[in-house]
């Protein structure tokens, strides 16, 4: 590791380095990078770190194929991992784990990881993309398809794609273009093996439009990259019917590959895909590509053998039985068939019923808080008006400190709501509360918070807001209230509502304590309102004989009364009959 660099950036560097290597399947390169930096990932002390190190452990033991090692060392890691704080770093180890558990044809630890890494993946979702993020949908997607869960390794692609485009590295963005290119051209082949030819066909060109984007990247890939992309791309010409766009370029790579330029899993992977396309030929034309196409199936069986990737192992060998049968070598059709039969373990099928299981478990529980959700939305929420009701206006009254800056509340009261009712009908108060509630919501300042109390009286909660202040938010409730249009409720008069208003004492004064109290003063003056002639604010402050102001900006007159103040500030005409206080008098407009 570069030693000047911070330790947890040398770490950083040595586990991307690991991963693109583990990633390539090439155990010589694994395994030098891994040799360099073993010590100092073992050394640090701490549980992800820890569990990283057990995981490339796990790694190496299956290149040297001590499946035995492997399943000891990702014991190790999963052990350590319970000590990691959820996050996309562990969402992304647990995936890789995922990988190297089906890797060593552990369907049954694979399935349990994959969904661990799923559903952490899935809470992550909301969260600022990362590295992190992309890469363990990443190896998700990688794991999935190799336990044939091929419809959700293709959405881990996307999810992965779409993090990685929102982060600026163009080559984690080609990787996932590429990605998302491969796992739409292995679905497309295998709905093409069910017969569904029409989705085969739109999938083979939503992975062409992969493909084309990653070549529109200003990225200069290496030379396996580049080489797997332009087999993709070939395989899905194929699957798309354009068979003769496909050939050259598969040629091409394959005499690349030949010549010792790659790996040994992309030279069967190659093989795979070459041998699909001469079988395709083949049937257009018999005997014209049929024992070449056959050739190229054993080799890439051979291939895969070797690295240990048994579900294209177990592909090869099912296309070597029906190629063969194609050509009319029964025999031979049948030996393939057979070892194809015996490949197909009762572990891999017990595994995929046990994914099947766990998803159809992991859709219940989803389904169960989302209904909890609604059932507290709808504890804490009136139904007629949409507003908090009363449990959720106590709870955020609980909250208040009235210790500090001014809090001010107000209790809304719907004058001779009664009256409507029996005038009208429910119906129409229903609906008279419903527009109340509307207009107080939307005259509100921001910051304010509406309640339904109980009934036809609402609460509105004014943080930060002294008197005075509050005196001119209520005012424009009230005026929005009595100039809304009634008439299509067909209401005897315009609706009006009375409000009372308290506020708390400054720090250290005389003032209500608790917000029952405050609660108390706030319905005390709301009574005052009522006593008044309703459709008005009341407050405990202000006095009618107090000094005249003097004169204001905005021509008004020094005399001007508190009704043209507040019409002024909200640019509203002056209001009827006026404003009311403690005493009960009014200051006339």
């Amino acid at each position: 590791m570069n030693p000047g660099l911070p330790a947890d950036d040398r770490l950083q560097t040595a586990r991307w380095r690991l991963l693109t290597a583990s990633a390539a399947e090439d155990a010589g390169v694994f395994a030098d990078e891994f040799a360099r930096v073993s010590e100092g990932l073992a050394t640090t002390g701490e549980p992800c770190w820890d569990a990283w190190s057990a995981a490339f452990t796990a790694r190496a033991a299956l290149f040297d194929a001590d499946l035995d090692g492997a399943a000891d060392a990702v014991g190790v890691a999963r052990s350590v991992l319970a000590e990691c704080l959820p996050s996309a770093e562990h969402a992304l180890t647990l995936a890789y784990l995922a990988h190297l558990e089906v890797a060593a044809d552990r369907f049954d630890a694979a399935m349990h990881l994959a969904v661990d890494a799923s559903l952490l993946a899935d809470q992550l979702a909301g969260e600022p993309p990362s590295r992190s993020l992309h890469q363990a949908h990443h190896w998700l997607s990688l794991a999935l398809t190799r336990l044939d869960l091929e419809e959700l390794a293709v959405a881990q692609s996307l999810r992965g794609a779409r993090v990685a485009a929102a982060l600026p590295d163009l080559g984690d963005q080609w990787l996932l273009l590429r990605l998302c290119a491969q796992q739409h051209a292995e679905l497309a082949q295998t709905v093409h093996r069910r017969g569904q030819l029409d989705r085969s066909r739109q999938l083979a060109q939503t992975a062409l439009g992969f493909a084309t984007s990653a070549r529109e990247l200003p990225w200069d890939p290496s030379d396996a990259d580049a080489d797997l992309l332009d087999v993709v791309q070939a395989w899905a010409l194929t699957l798309a019917g354009r068979l003769d766009d496909a050939v050259p370029p598969l040629r091409r790579v394959r005499r690349h590959l030949s010549a010792g330029e790659g790996g040994l899993w992309l030279v069967g992977y190659t093989d795979l895909v070459l041998a699909r396309l001469l079988s395709r030929l083949d049937a257009l034309e018999p005997g014209s590509h049929g024992e070449e196409a056959v050739d190229l199936l054993v080799a890439a069986s051979g291939a895969f053998a070797a690295v240990n990737d048994r579900r294209r192992y177990r592909q090869c060998l099912l296309e070597l039985g029906q190629t063969t049968a194609a050509m009319g070598s029964t025999t031979e059709a049948l030996h393939w068939l057979e070892a194809y039969r015996s490949e197909t373990s009762r572990a891999h099928r017990r595994g995929r019923e046990l994914w099947a299981e766990m998803f159809v478990r992991r859709s219940r529980l989803r389904e169960a808080e989302r209904q909890t959700a609604v059932l507290r939305r709808h504890a804490l929420e009136d139904t007629l008006t949409g507003l908090g009701n009363r449990r959720s206006a106590e709870r955020r009254l609980t909250d208040l400190r009235l210790d500090g800056e001014p809090v001010s509340l107000a209790v809304v009261d719907v004058d001779g709501f009664k009256s409507v009712n029996d005038q009208n009908s429910h119906l129409h108060g229903d609906a008279v509360l419903r527009r109340v509630a509307e207009l107080l919501r939307q005259h509100s300042r921001t910051g304010d918070e509406v309640f339904r109390w109980a009934g036809d009286e609402f609460v509105v909660v004014l943080p930060n807001t002294t008197e005075a202040q509050a005196l001119v938010a209520m005012e424009r409730l009230r005026s929005a209230v009595a100039c809304a249009a009634w008439a299509d409720l067909e209401m005897a008069a315009p609706v009006t509502v009375s409000i009372g208003v308290a506020t708390t004492g400054p720090a250290g004064g005389p003032g209500p304590r608790s917000w029952r109290e405050l609660f108390d003063r706030a319905d005390l003056h709301l009574f005052g309102a009522k006593r008044g002639g309703r459709n008005r604010v009341r407050a405990s402050g202000g006095s009618p004989h107090a000094p005249a102001p003097a004169a204001r900006p905005g021509g008004l007159p020094a005399d001007a009364s508190v009704d043209d103040l507040v019409a002024e500030v909200l640019g509203t005409a002056p209001r009827r009959p006026g404003w009311a206080f403690d005493d009960g008098s009014e200051v006339a407009s």
